[in-house]
């Protein structure tokens, strides 16, 4: 059984999707609270420390299933030398989207895997290290808009809960020309990477 330490349903969807057994804890961390001035970083220090929070609420947890691991994930866009996280409101999305548009920046998700009794076989490089934690980076080429098709995608409110003020798997696959690299990365977790560590 696998724990996903997030709130986030697109991630929950796409477990859903891969047929991988799990539940949800959300880990209440204070992202604001972690920082690095390398992106690449910071997005592992993010999911780790959600994959910390939640694990050390599953040892209180009796009901805890034997065979449990924690997913920690966060994702942000970086775009011109400059980290997008979601944006504050409105106003910063249409800002950011001026910009953003017809351009190309990097979708960044941290993964960070901490495992549980018998989710891993014991030969697995993560059992003999005690967990996973990597960044994987998609290219991401958004489309030329328009001022008018940025305040209309912007107004259906999709871009404020999400980092870089896209979502792959809504009205922004609209926006979004092509991807060099993990579709499933840009929607908030490499499901290929989380196949080479749950199957070594």
């Amino acid at each position: 059984m696998l724990v996903l330490a997030s709130a986030s349903p697109a991630r929950r969807r796409l477990l859903e999707q891969a047929v991988i057994p799990h539940r949800v804890r959300v880990s209440g961390v204070d992202e604001g609270a972690i920082s690095s001035s390398d992106p690449a970083v910071l997005v592992q220090l993010l999911a780790m420390a959600k994959a910390e929070a939640v694990a050390q609420t599953l040892q209180a947890d009796v009901c805890r299933p034997a065979a449990w691991g924690v997913l920690g994930c966060d994702s942000l866009l970086v775009f011109g030398g400059e980290v997008f996280g979601k944006p504050a409101d409105q106003a910063e999305a249409i800002a950011r989207w001026r910009r953003m548009a017809g351009g190309v920046g990097e979708l960044l998700t941290g993964h960070c895997l901490l495992p549980g009794n018998g989710l891993l076989s014991e030969d697995s490089p993560m059992g003999q290290e005690g967990f996973q934690l990597e960044t994987v980076t998609t290219r991401v080429h958004f489309a030329a808009l328009s001022t008018a098709e940025i305040e209309a995608y912007v107004a259906t409110g999709e871009p404020l809960a999400c980092a870089g003020g896209f979502a792959l798997e809504g009205r922004g696959a609209l926006v979004v020309e092509r991807l060099d690299g993990c579709f499933s990365n840009v929607i908030g977790l490499s499901l290929p990477l989380l196949r080479r560590w749950l199957n070594p």
